[in-house]
């Protein structure tokens, strides 16, 4: 396994960690989309490596976290991935905002799919506060892409021993 990799593994088990970390009852609704974000990030990067496949498991994984119906989360991650995997190419070069905007699209698609399994099950949210995660990851993306593609210019680099 590659230093990218594992440290492509080494971010999204971080993110899963954030995902399920208690936080004070005001700031519930406002928790970012940890998961999505590093794979969002992580398909740009490497799309040979993070692909559909580990988006459905990543999903999975939330609904067993969650206590959320199975393919909930794992629907949508596949589908904002498969959406990344189609357009890398070209969000690599836009600019952090232009990336922002997509993302924001993306992310409100999961939600509204992730609303409408609730809705379906009898679970409609109270409020518009359901949309805050949208939101909140949205504006950490400048910050999660740097600090992600600084970690993986660092540890990638091979060091070739002086002569």
């Amino acid at each position: 396994m590659n230093k990218t990799l594992r440290i492509g593994l080494i971010t999204i088990i971080g993110a899963f960690m954030l995902a399920i970390m208690p936080l004070p009852d005001w700031a519930v609704e406002y928790r970012p989309d940890w998961v999505t974000l590093v794979l969002i990030y992580w398909a740009m990067a490497t799309p040979m490596k993070i692909g559909v496949t580990m988006a459905w498991f990543a999903g999975l994984l939330l609904d067993v976290s969650y206590g959320t119906l199975m393919g909930q989360h794992a629907v949508g991650m596949v589908l904002v991935i498969y959406v990344i995997h189609i357009q890398h190419q070209r969000l690599r070069v836009a600019s952090l905002l232009q990336q922002a905007i997509v993302i924001f699209i993306l992310l409100l698609i999961k939600q509204l799919l992730s609303l409408w399994v609730d809705g379906m099950l009898g679970h409609a949210p109270d409020s518009w506060l359901y949309f805050m995660p949208t939101v909140t990851s949205t504006m950490l993306w400048p910050w999660t892409y740097l600090i992600l593609r600084d970690l993986r210019r660092k540890f990638s680099v091979e060091k070739h021993p002086q002569f």
